[in-house]
């Protein structure tokens, strides 16, 4: 691969550059690989992402590569040079090896053809390097290194798109997205993780063709959502969405946000609101290998909860006389439209159930004023937010945006007392592990009863009582159990 090809602009031999330095590690490993298969008379190639990532100076940890070998002309290549193989792509084309501590990924040519009702490819291999690039998504994953030569291929220009952060299909736009939709929910991730723009003829196909997502099966849908979501710069990637349509067909709670407005600044647009909630949550997380309490970034439940802890405003949007408006149970109703849509999206149960108590719980600091709860309500802010504590005190200060200096100030403030009183209990009392203070057995047994529902109710009558009052200690505990278990049988 040349280094400084002098035709080259500046910018992209500054690109060349670094991808041999990058490179440079796995070089002998290409080359090695390359050199079996011209030894077999097979061509090979690395393309897409590898390459893509080696101009743009990232790191990919793993390696795809392109050949005109069939599955087991390729099996054949590799055989004793892999230390292992499998095959679980062939009926694609696609073989994966390990190589030490590289995992590599060789395809046939592809030259695929859609039934585009049913959205199921039909497989057909191709002969050269240049049919298999055409039928990539974009141009700047269309790029090749040909082994063991080095010889860079780029017949779409994807490296003067790469070096003006611009993303274009090798085909036209509009064949591409028909071939797969997806790639319009790719070109707003490639957006959200590398700070591409969107080149004009592609966002007018995007817009044209947003509907055509619905053949798309969720699973697919939400997997590329959570890729745009975790990136760096999610917000570029979102707005991409909305603005062409896409949003509309798994997600349209968020477009609904932008003609609605905020309870305490009717000019600020809850849309905008919700993208900066998300960008001052990622703010606040912590190091990818930071403790839990830290939240560790990137957190796809912290992110969606700051994307959609506003999304019941307009279904609880009220005029108020004099010209108000409210929202009033505002949380109660998106959590439960973001329970909805996340299962809609195939969400696990766990990020589903998550994400929706983050939203229910995003406007209970409100309440707090002043610093005038007692230490059973905030005892009680604590339990309600079990395990999800951490996230909860992140999405909160986030749903702070006013431009009001003093007033954002004030909340910071109010907050930051809150949590040193939330500390301080837990100190004294590990909150975190608030129980009963009387356990099931010794419930039963001071009750004479089995286990059942009787039983659950007593349990939830001494944690009210633990969570209003503090520790109270056994004896006392005991007394208060059987005074109400005697009011109870009066």
């Amino acid at each position: 691969m040349p280094d400084h090809p002098s035709s080259a602009p500046p910018a992209q031999v500054a690109l060349l550059k670094g991808a041999v330095a990058r490179l440079a590690p796995v070089l002998p490993m290409l080359t090695e690989l390359g050199d079996r298969f011209a030894a077999a008379g097979h061509e090979l190639a690395l393309v897409g992402g590898p390459v893509r990532d080696a101009f743009l100076g990232r790191t990919s940890p793993d390696l795809d590569f392109t050949t005109d070998a069939r599955p087991d002309e390729i099996l054949a290549a590799v055989k004793g040079w892999a230390d292992a193989h499998w095959d679980i792509g062939r009926e694609f084309g696609t073989i994966g090896l390990r190589k030490g501590a590289r995992m590599l990924e060789i395809t046939t040519y592809r030259a695929d053809t859609y039934d585009r009702t049913s959205r199921k490819p039909e497989v057909m291999f191709g002969d050269s390097i240049e049919g298999d690039l055409v039928r990539r998504d974009f141009t700047v994953n269309a790029m090749a290194i040909q082994l063991p030569s080095l010889e860079f291929v780029d017949v779409h220009d994807g490296l003067e798109d790469l070096a003006a952060r611009r993303l274009r299909t090798p085909a036209a736009p509009e064949e591409s997205f028909a071939d797969d939709p997806l790639r319009m929910m790719r070109a707003a991730r490639f957006a959200a993780q590398l700070g591409f723009t969107v080149a004009p003829e592609v966002r007018r196909a995007m817009k044209e063709q947003a509907a055509t997502l619905e053949m798309i099966s969720a699973e697919r849908i939400r997997d590329e959502f959570s890729k745009l979501l975790l990136a760096p710069g999610p917000r570029a990637g979102l707005t991409l969405l909305v603005d062409t349509g896409l949003a509309d067909v798994f997600l349209p709670e968020l477009p609904a946000l932008r003609l609605e407005v905020d309870e305490h600044h009717r000019h600020k647009d809850v849309y905008q609101h919700s993208l900066t909630v998300l960008e001052q949550a990622i703010a606040l997380e912590g190091p990818p290998d930071g403790p839990p309490e830290s939240v560790p970034g990137p957190d796809l439940v912290l992110r969606l909860a700051a994307l959609l802890h506003d999304i019941g405003k307009p279904a609880t949007r009220r005029f108020e006389p004099g010209g108000g408006v409210s929202f009033h149970h505002h949380e109660v109703v998106g959590a439960k439209l973001t329970a909805k849509r996340l299962k809609a999206m195939r969400y696990d149960k766990e990020t589903v159930k998550a994400v929706a108590r983050l939203v229910e719980l995003h406007l209970r600091f409100h309440g707090y004023g002043g610093g005038q709860w007692t230490d059973s309500a905030v005892r009680r802010y604590v339990t309600d937010a079990g395990p999800l504590l951490p996230r909860l005190h992140r999405l909160t200060r986030s749903d702070s945006t006013t431009r009001n200096i003093r007033k954002a100030e004030r909340l910071s403030a109010a907050y930051d007392d809150l949590e040193a009183r939330i500390d301080q209990l837990a100190a004294e009392e590990e909150l975190s592990k608030v129980r009963p203070e009387l356990d099931g057995n010794e419930i039963a047994e001071a009750l004479g009863i089995k286990p059942g529902p009787v039983l659950g109710e007593a349990y939830k009558y001494l944690l009210s009582v633990r969570l209003d009052e503090g520790p109270i200690g056994k004896d006392a505990a005991r007394e208060r159990l059987l005074a109400w278990w005697a009011e109870r049988q009066a």
